[in-house]
C-alpha cells in the first residue's frame, strides 16, 4: 500500500495539499459564478389573477381585493396591503382571509368603505409551498387614474445580502450532507478499516459541521430572508417563532435534531467500531450502524423533500420518497467519490478490494439516480417547450450533460480499478530495498526496521520511533508512486471530483429555480385570467451606434407573454451586415416612470451567437415601461438606447 503521493497528471500539482487546494478553489469559483449570475430565487408560485385586475378602472369602490395564485402559499400579517394614492392603508385586515375553494388558491382583504377616487396600489408578499419567498405589486383605479406617492421597495423579497448569505448556506448544507452521508457509507460498505484513518474521520466530521452550521444559519436567517431583508432581524424572537410555525422552520428544526443523532453515529463509527477487532462483533456492529445510519440519513434527506419542490405540485406522495432516494444516491456517489479521493491521496492502506466495492456502489447509485431523475424531470418540466424555453429546463439540460461527462470519466476509473493490485512492502533482515532504485535504504541501516537498542534512553527511543514511522510512510509512498495503475486511478478520480463539484453546484441551483411546468402553467393561467386587451407579447427593434469600429447594429427584443408577473425576455443583436453579432457586454433596465418604479436591472445570459435570454423577468404592474439597453462593443465603445413599450 502507499501513503501520500504526488499527482502525476498534466498539471503541476506536486502534493495532495495542492490537489485539495485546487478543489477548494474550484468550489469557490463555481459557487461564486453561480451566485454572481443569480438574482433572487424565482417565484415558485405565481400570481395568476386578481379582482380588480391589474390596471383596471372601476366605477365604484370594491368591498375587497382578492388575489389568485398558481399553487398553495403561506401568508401572514400584512401579506397583502392596499395603499391609497397618499400611501395610507386602505384595507381593514392585517391578515388576509383564505378564500380558496376547489383547486383555486385565493386570498383577500376587505377595504374601508367610502374610498375616494384615485389610483390604489396592491403590494403582496408570501411564501411559496416549496419554501421560496415571492412578492409583487399592481395598481387599479377607482373612478379615474390619479397621481400616487406610493414608493415600492426596489429590492425583491429574498434578495440583497441576506439572500446571498442564505443561498450560500443552502449550498453548503447540500455539500455537508454529501460528505457526511457519503463518507460514512464509504467506510461502512467499502473500507471498514478506514474508520481508524484520521483523514476519513476529518472528512465525515467536517461534513457534519458544515451541515449543522449551514442549518443553524438558515434557521436564523429565515425570517429576514422571507421578510425585511435585514440581518438584525435574525435574532428577533417573534420572527423566529413565526418561522418555527412554518413547514420550512419545522424541517430545519427536524434536521438539527437528526444531526444530534448523526453525531452519536459518528462517535460510535470512529470510536467503538474503529477499535473493535473481533470479526463477529464487528459484523454485528456494522449491521447496526448501517441500519441506524440509514434511518438518520433518510430522515435528513426528508427534511429537504418535505419543504421544497417535491412537497408541492403533482403527485407529492410519490415525489417525496423518490426525492429522498435521489438525495441518498447523490450522497453515496459523490460523497463516496470524495472519500475515495481523500483515501487515495492521504492514506497508505486502502486496497483494491475497497476501490472495487465503491465501483459497485457507484454503479448502483447511478441506476437509482437515472430512475428517480427521469421521474423528477417529467414532474418538474412536463413538456419539451418547458425543457428548452425555461431557465429550469436549461439548467436540467446542463445537469444531464455534466452527468454524461462524469460517467465517461468514471468509465476510465473503472478501467484503472480493474487493473489495480495490492503491492506489499517486502522486508528482509535490517535492510529494505528501495522499490524504485532497488538499492538498500541507508536510513534503515542506521535506525533498524523494528527493534530499538535496549541501552538507549526514552527520548532517543521516541525519536527513533518517529523516524521509523516517517521511514515507513516514505517507503509506502515510493511503492505507490511506482504503481502506474494506482497513479492513473488517482488522476481519473480527481477528474471525477472536479466534474462532481460543478454538478453539485448546478443541482443546488435547480432548487432555487422555478420548475418549468409551474412556470408554463402560471403563464397560461395568467393569460386566461387577463383580457386580451390587457397586453400581449412585446417586440422592439432599436438601432445603435457605439461610435467605434464595427459599432453599428440593431437590437431586437421580445418580451413574452408581455403581462404582469413573470416574463421571458429574448434579445438578438444583428450587425450592420444583418448577421448575428456578439458583444462583450449587454445590459437592460426597465423603468415605469409614471409610478416611479425602477430602473429594474436585467442581465441576460448568452444563449448563442448574437442571442441572449433571461427568464423570470418580473413586471410588477402594467404601464408604459421604458426599456433601456446598454451595448458595449469594445473596452471604450458603449452606448445606451431606450424605447417605450406598453406591457400588461
Amino acid at each position: 500500500m502507499s501513503a501520500t503521493a504526488p499527482y502525476a497528471g498534466p498539471f503541476p500539482i506536486r502534493r495532495p495539499v495542492a490537489a485539495a487546494a485546487l478543489l477548494a478553489a474550484l468550489v469557490s469559483l463555481v459557487f461564486g459564478l453561480l451566485l454572481a449570475g443569480a438574482g433572487p430565487a424565482s417565484a415558485h408560485a405565481a400570481l395568476t389573477g386578481s379582482d380588480p385586475q391589474d390596471g383596471a378602472v372601476v366605477d365604484t369602490a370594491p368591498k375587497e381585493v382578492t388575489l389568485s395564485f398558481s399553487e398553495a402559499i403561506a401568508v401572514g400579517d400584512d401579506s397583502i396591503r392596499v395603499l391609497d394614492p397618499s400611501g395610507k392603508r386602505a384595507d381593514t385586515e392585517a391578515e388576509p382571509r383564505d378564500l380558496s375553494e376547489g383547486g383555486t388558491v385565493r386570498y383577500g382583504v376587505a377595504l374601508h368603505s367610502g374610498l375616494p377616487d384615485g389610483t390604489y396600489t396592491v403590494a403582496w408578499q408570501a411564501i411559496s409551498a416549496d419554501s421560496h419567498p415571492i412578492s409583487g405589486a399592481f395598481t387599479f383605479s377607482i373612478g379615474a387614474p390619479s397621481e400616487t406617492t406610493v414608493a415600492l421597495p426596489s429590492q425583491a423579497v429574498g434578495g440583497g445580502a441576506v439572500g446571498v448569505v442564505y443561498d450560500i448556506a443552502r449550498y453548503a448544507a447540500y455539500g455537508g450532507f454529501v460528505l457526511l452521508v457519503g463518507g460514512s457509507a464509504f467506510v461502512l460498505v467499502c473500507w471498514q478499516r478506514g474508520a481508524s484513518a484520521l483523514p476519513m474521520q476529518r472528512l465525515v466530521v467536517r461534513g457534519w459541521l458544515t451541515l449543522t452550521a449551514a442549518t443553524l444559519a438558515m434557521l436564523l436567517l429565515r425570517h429576514p430572508y422571507t421578510g425585511s431583508g435585514k440581518f438584525a432581524d435574525a435574532f428577533d424572537l417573534a420572527g423566529l417563532q413565526s418561522v418555527l410555525d412554518t413547514k420550512s422552520g419545522a424541517a430545519l428544526v427536524s434536521r438539527l435534531l437528526l444531526l444530534g443523532a448523526a453525531a452519536l453515529f459518528i462517535a460510535v463509527l470512529f470510536g467503538t467500531y474503529a477499535r473493535r477487532e473481533d470479526e463477529r462483533e464487528k459484523k454485528d456492529l456494522t449491521f447496526g450502524l448501517a441500519v441506524g445510519g440509514g434511518v438518520v440519513a433518510a430522515g435528513i434527506a426528508a427534511t429537504w423533500s418535505m419543504s421544497e419542490h417535491a412537497s408541492t405540485g403533482i403527485q407529492p406522495s410519490i415525489a417525496m420518497p423518490v426525492d429522498v432516494l435521489h438525495l441518498l444516491a447523490v450522497a453515496a456517489w459523490l460523497g463516496g467519490l470524495s472519500s475515495l479521493l481523500v483515501a487515495l491521496y492521504r492514506t497508505p492502506d486502502i486496497g483494491s478490494a475497497a476501490v472495487r466495492r465503491f465501483s459497485a456502489v457507484a454503479f448502483g447509485s447511478v441506476v437509482v439516480l437515472a430512475a428517480t431523475g427521469i421521474y423528477q424531470s417529467w414532474r418538474q418540466v412536463g413538456s419539451w417547450s418547458a425543457l428548452t424555453g425555461t431557465r429550469y429546463g436549461q439548467l436540467l439540460i446542463l445537469k444531464v450533460a455534466l452527468i454524461a461527462v462524469l460517467l465517461m470519466v468514471a468509465w476510465f476509473s473503472r478501467r484503472w480499478t480493474g487493473r489495480l493490485t495490492d503491492t506489499a512492502v517486502a522486508s528482509s533482515g535490517t535492510e529494505e530495498a528501495d522499490p524504485v532504485t532497488g538499492e538498500a535504504d541507508p536510513v534503515t541501516e542506521v535506525i533498524g526496521p523494528e527493534d530499538t537498542p535496549a541501552d538507549v534512553g526514552p527520548e532517543r527511543a521516541a525519536q527513533l520511533a518517529r523516524q521509523r514511522a516517517i521511514l515507513t510512510a516514505t517507503k509506502k509512498k515510493r511503492i505507490r508512486d511506482a504503481d502506474p495503475e494506482r497513479s492513473g486511478l488517482r488522476r481519473s478520480v480527481l477528474a471525477e471530483a472536479v466534474v462532481a463539484v460543478v454538478l453539485l453546484a448546478v443541482t443546488t441551483m435547480l432548487t432555487a429555480t422555478e420548475p418549468g411546468r409551474t412556470q408554463e402553467e402560471a403563464a397560461g393561467d395568467a393569460t386566461a385570467a387577463t383580457a386580451p386587451a390587457a397586453g400581449g407579447p412585446v417586440n422592439l427593434s432599436m438601432p445603435f451606434d457605439t461610435g467605434g469600429r464595427n459599432g453599428k447594429g440593431t437590437v431586437r427584443i421580445d418580451i413574452g407573454p408581455g403581462r404582469t408577473g413573470s416574463n421571458d425576455l429574448h434579445v438578438w443583436i444583428d450587425g450592420s451586415d444583418g448577421k448575428p453579432m456578439d458583444v462583450p457586454e449587454l445590459k437592460l433596465a426597465l423603468t415605469l416612470e409614471s409610478k416611479d418604479i425602477g430602473p429594474l436591472p436585467v442581465v441576460p445570459d448568452r444563449l448563442a451567437e448574437g442571442h441572449w435570454t433571461a427568464s423570470g423577468v418580473q413586471i410588477p404592474m402594467a404601464g408604459d415601461w421604458k426599456v433601456d439597453v446598454t451595448v458595449r462593443t469594445s473596452d471604450i465603445d458603449q452606448v445606451t438606447i431606450d424605447k417605450n413599450a406598453k406591457i400588461g
